[in-house]
């Protein structure tokens, strides 16, 4: 389904989409009160939605979309998807699965349709139509480690930020633990996630410079343009960025900064990987874990898109595979009744 207000956009949109093949169009709206009226009667898997738009708009109308959806995973396209980045974060807090920003329709072809039709098929695609029947079968879970938390490292990709508000809605507010996050997202983001997060946390939540102390109850977050890793210096712990690509492919990537808690070798150390495209994090999950650590995974049911946490579950390097606020309540079983408050 495609709602946006600009008939140019929306013919356009529409063309690429089948000149992409395998895809149907199967609704199209001008406005979002247009949007959440047409759902009442079609269903779709994905719909791309325009956050300028005359009457309420998308971004308010988001959550009676997604009331209406039936599951459906909804794509930001829009030109608020970089100037208007606060606006964009919070439609991803909201529920949004991920954000794509739309160029002047005079340059709406080349690179940005083949992204859209990427970021369409991963959202669109099902376990069934994935793979062969019987293909997906994670590997028995491993025991979980029972020594006091001693850090938390999270993270997560397209679907992320609604899954992090979740996640930190139910993590008690001591831990006695530092915590750090890898969200992929473009730089233009950070500072309203950054934002977000520790409003939605209650905690406070920074960006990751070089050289910064990590804080028990703190959260810091990998920058856009470099990857967050973690060393020991005497008794605590600081921030190094390093920079190049990741096995991956992503910048910044899981996977170093698991990695780099991993050679700590720190017991008690606890990864958490929520909903996302791709593979990053199973490299570094697979140290984290041999390392003595554990690693806990978002479940296929409430992810925008099962393929971090499925990558690392089909590789059995997982403890549990849980919706986030039970991610949450299982890490808070590692810091002990007398910090278990909120």
């Amino acid at each position: 389904m495609i709602v946006d207000d600009s008939m140019v956009a929306r013919a356009v949109l529409t063309r690429m989409v089948e000149l992409g093949g395998g895809i149907e169009i199967a609704a199209v709206a001008g406005t979002a009160e247009d949007a959440v009226e047409a759902l009442a009667h079609v269903r779709v898997d994905v719909i791309l939605l325009d956050l300028e738009m005359p009457g309420a708009g998308g971004l308010n109308k988001l959550p009676d979309i997604l009331r209406v959806a039936r599951g459906a995973r909804v794509l930001i396209v829009s030109s608020l998807a970089e100037e208007g980045a606060a606006e964009t974060v919070r439609a991803l807090a909201e529920g949004a699965a991920d954000t794509l920003l739309k160029p002047g329709t005079g340059r709406i072809q080349g690179r940005f349709a083949d992204h859209l039709m990427a970021k369409i098929r991963a959202l669109g695609v099902t376990p069934v139509e994935e793979e062969p029947v019987g293909a997906m079968r994670p590997a028995p879970m491993r025991a979980m480690g029972s020594e006091p938390l001693s850090i938390l490292a999270v993270g997560a990709s397209t679907g992320g930020i609604h899954a992090l508000g979740r996640f930190f809605a139910d993590l008690p507010r001591r831990i006695d633990a530092p915590i750090v996050v890898t969200q992929h997202l473009p730089p233009p983001f950070m500072d309203v996630f950054a934002r977000q997060l520790g409003t939605a946390a209650k905690r406070v939540t920074r960006i990751a410079v070089e050289g910064m102390r990590l804080v028990d109850d703190e959260i810091v977050i990998a920058p856009g343009d470099a990857h967050l890793t973690v060393e020991q210096r005497r008794d605590s712990l600081y921030v190094r960025l390093t920079g190049g690509r990741a096995a991956s492919g992503c910048l910044p990537s899981v996977d170093p900064m698991f990695a780099s808690i991993a050679a700590l070798k720190r017991p008690g150390s606890v990864g958490v990987i929520l909903s996302g495209m791709g593979r990053d994090g199973v490299e570094g999950s697979a140290a984290l874990v041999a390392a003595g650590g554990s690693v806990l995974v978002q479940d296929e049911e409430t992810s925008a898109v099962w393929g971090m946490p499925r990558a690392v579950a089909e590789a059995g390097l997982a403890a549990a595979i849980l919706p986030p606020e039970k991610l949450a309540r299982r890490v808070a079983s590692r810091i002990g009744q007398n910090h278990a408050d909120k």
